[in-house]
């Protein structure tokens, strides 16, 4: 055995203990010291089983074959032999090799092949090539190890144009599975769109000679990903590219960050560096595919070179193979604008600027003047109106520092993390999401400019002290009258960004048939020109949910929201507040049908139960904890009464299984009324099976002026199964009647309004109000 390792100076296992024990050596160093430690011993190994004759090898693989070891990584290894040597005696040398590494506790992925085989394995198994093209000799044979990276990297190279779209197809699988690291609350460091797994996949495709991906920055990304996956084993003592919840306070602390958020701050920039260099690798792969590029040929002596076509796009600036760059004659050092223009017109043809003349660019960095000329502000807004486009040609500025060079105050927004669950990406991604999501709905409204530059400012506030509606509506003056925008515009904006949530929190949180509420939006719209002001803002609320994720905008919310703004249209056109909305199709059936009636239809995003019953006190009660015992969690709801019939709209997911049929949930909800069901008591039941929680207590309060015909009870609790037919069910216990009901979810957290009048029709005094409260807080334990 390496003499390195005998008992007199100590094992592997200690040395190795040792070397990860110092703290003066970390990152690239630490790496490449673990890989030669582990060189020397796996050499020793190797030659006390007898892999140090001809005709055998031991290779490593993979993140092993790079050097690229962190605390616990897996040793990636394959013992090579040739034609000659027979695969009985391998195997057997192969047993004396892996014992001792077993041993030592190093988790082992291990195979025996020869090198045909091995050959034939990479040109079937994507994985198995992707770890043989970074194929590493550590004992044996040297000449095999090296005729069969050679073979390999040749057979890759023939079959690049077959295969790659294969790989990218597996890497858009990965990227639907694992998420993306950039924005990601736990994210795999290793699987993640925009994670290690990606930037093996750039070297792969860079090995094929097909197209090269861009260098810039890409191996200061690996080796700083490389380092929080050494935090992360380090922390967790264990095996794992996942940074979880829990780990990541600690994490932070190792590598000398301030805390968890700007330890995701630090990753979702070198996500985000990665995923903008893959999608360009990948463009220029389907360039290539696509067929070879036009362009006129050059006699260079002894071969043709090929002189590629340079298409104008705008005014110095051309396509070349598929990207924006430079005119020829163009000095960037005299035109400040020249950047934003370059991105905007690469936007617009639905091309990436080329990273070169992004690094001119870059380097050149002549000061943009206050105010923005014009030519600025429109390659601005003619950038964001570009639609999907906008976030590559956006990236690739903001990667080389020139967003945060024209807008001075962009950089703290940059990969900000979102706490709230309904956000899936970080604050400026979700900002240039908002803007592409606003581009499509430019026809919707008088003003497509104001629209454009709300979206990508609406969110400024976000990370600072305050509201950040309110914060950010302070700011944007600054930041649009260094824009060059005119004054008039500025206040427009700013009343956007200042009331953007306005139209999803009032549709979701307050009954929209009320006429304070309808006077709530009116009261905040306070512009010259309202009706476009609010179209602006409808357009506005769209985009940012959607762009929030999946959970923030659905059909009915949707629905609501344009209900609400149909009835606030109404007013400003100078009508009087229309009567309630007719009811549904459905709704009608069941009022016509008379009695107790339950509908049951498919949803967007569950279930949408409809009841309609003779409105009674303790009906939304009963029907909330029907639900319930039939394991219905409520997602959203709405709750009013017309002519005496109280109307129930419920969106609502089964828990497990099957939901149960319209008739049975009709059946049972007859019986709770009657009293021929002790609902009470099956809700009991599932409460004492339900484990308790740590969630921050419950809020209620009566919120004031918010209904001059019912008393608004606000209740914010931690969701869980009988929440709301316990709320329900206590204020009807306590002589009130709910006139209407708004019940939303958002990720574990519900928040219920309930619009409230005595036995006479009549808001509640204020004293019987703080009676209703504490009578709620006492409920909800």
């Amino acid at each position: 055995m390496d003499s390195r390792f005998d008992p007199e100076r100590g094992g592997f296992t200690e040395l190795r203990a040792q070397l990860l024990g110092r703290t003066g050596i970390t990152g690239p160093a630490r790496r490449r010291a673990l890989a030669r430690l582990t060189d020397g011993w796996l050499s020793g190994l190797a030659a006390d089983a007898g892999v140090n004759v001809g005709g055998v090898a031991l290779v490593a693989v993979g993140g092993f074959g790079r050097g690229e070891l962190s605390p616990f990584s897996d040793l990636d290894l394959v013992l090579l032999h040739s034609t000659e040597t027979p695969t009985s005696y391998a195997e057997m040398l192969a047993e004396r090799l892996w014992y001792p590494i077993w041993d030592s506790g190093i988790r082992l992925d291990h195979s025996v092949r020869s090198v045909g085989g091995a050959r034939q394995i990479a040109r079937q198994d994507l994985p198995a090539v992707l770890g043989m093209l970074d194929l590493r000799h550590i004992a044996g044979d040297p000449e095999l190890a090296s005729t069969l990276h050679r073979r390999v990297l040749a057979d890759w190279r023939a079959d690049a144009k077959e295969r790659l779209p294969a790989l990218l197809a597996s890497c858009r699988e990965r990227a639907e599975r694992s998420g993306e690291l950039a924005f990601a609350t736990t994210p795999d460091l290793k699987e993640s769109r925009g994670g290690l797994r990606d930037l093996v996949v750039m070297r792969a495709v860079a090995a094929s000679w097909l197209a090269d991906c861009p260098h810039q920055g890409l191996e200061e990304a690996r080796s700083a990903l490389l380092d929080v996956r050494d935090a992360v084993q380090t922390v967790t003592g264990r095996p794992t590219d996942r940074l979880q919840q829990q780990d990541q306070d600690a994490v932070a602390t190792l590598m000398g960050l301030d805390d968890r958020d700007m330890l995701l701050r630090h990753v979702s920039a070198i996500g985000r560096t990665v995923v903008h260099a893959s999608d360009l690798t990948w463009h220029r792969v389907g360039r290539v595919i696509q067929g070879p590029g036009r362009g006129a040929f050059t006699d260079a002596g002894d071969r043709l070179i090929r002189r590629p076509d340079r298409t104008p796009l705008a005014d110095g600036i051309v396509e070349q193979d598929g990207e924006a760059v430079l005119a020829r004659t163009v000095n960037p050092a005299t035109s400040p604008a020249l950047a934003l223009r370059a991105a905007a017109a690469a936007a617009q043809a639905g091309l990436p600027v080329s990273p070169a003349t992004v690094v001119r660019l870059a380097r050149t960095r002549p000061v943009m003047p206050e105010p923005w000329p014009p030519v600025a502000l429109d390659a601005f807004l003619a950038l964001l109106g570009a639609g999907e486009p906008m976030i590559t040609a956006w990236e690739g500025l903001d990667q080389a520092g020139l967003i945060s060079e024209m807008l001075p105050g962009w950089e703290r927004l940059r990969s900000l993390p979102q706490r709230d669950p309904i956000h899936i990406y970080t604050v400026d991604r979700h900002l240039m999401q908002t803007a592409v999501n606003a581009s499509a709905l430019v026809r919707n409204v008088s003003r497509p400019d104001l629209l454009l530059l709300a979206a990508i400012f609406h969110d400024i506030g976000k990370g600072l002290p305050g509201d950040h509606s309110t914060v950010g509506a302070e700011m944007i003056p600054s930041w649009l009258e260094r824009l060059g925008v005119v004054k008039a515009d500025v206040e427009t904006v700013r009343t956007l960004v200042q009331h953007h949530l306005l139209l999803s929190e009032t549709a979701a949180h307050r009954d929209p048939d009320d006429p304070a509420t309808v006077a709530r939006v009116v009261d905040a719209l306070g512009s010259e020109s309202p009706s476009a002001v609010l179209d602006l803002l409808h357009a506005l609320t769209e985009s940012d949910a959607t762009a929030a994720g999946p959970a923030a905008w659905s059909p009915w919310k949707a629905s609501q929201v344009r209900y609400l703004v149909d009835r606030v249209r109404s007013v400003l056109a100078g009508e009087p507040v229309p009567d309630a909305g007719e009811p549904s199709r459905t709704e009608q059936e069941l009022i016509a049908a008379g009695g107790t009636g339950v509908v049951i239809r498919p949803g967007e995003t569950g279930l949408e139960v409809t009841v309609a019953a003779p409105d009674r006190p303790g009906l939304l009660a009963a029907a909330a904890a029907v639900l319930t015992v039939h394991r219905l969690t409520v997602r959203a709801a709405a709750a009013r009464s017309i002519d005496g019939t109280g109307l129930q709209t419920w969106t609502v997911t089964p828990e497990f299984g099957d939901p149960p049929e319209a008739s049975t949930l009709r059946a049972d909800l007859v019986k709770a009324l009657d009293g021929s069901l002790d609902i009470a008591a099956r809700l009991a039941k599932r409460a004492r099976a339900r484990k308790p929680t740590t969630a921050a207590p419950p809020a209620v309060r009566i919120v004031e002026n918010a209904s001059e015909r019912a008393t608004v009870l606000e209740v914010r609790a931690h969701d869980s199964p009988g929440l709301l037919a316990g709320v329900a069910s206590t204020l009807s216990g306590l002589g009130v009647n709910v006139t209407s009901a708004r019940v939303h979810t958002h990720g574990a957290e519900a928040v219920d309004i309930f619009y409230l009048v005595g036995l006479d029709g009549s808001p509640l005094r204020p004293t019987r109000g703080r009676e209703i409260v504490a009578a709620v807080v006492a409920a909800l334990g």
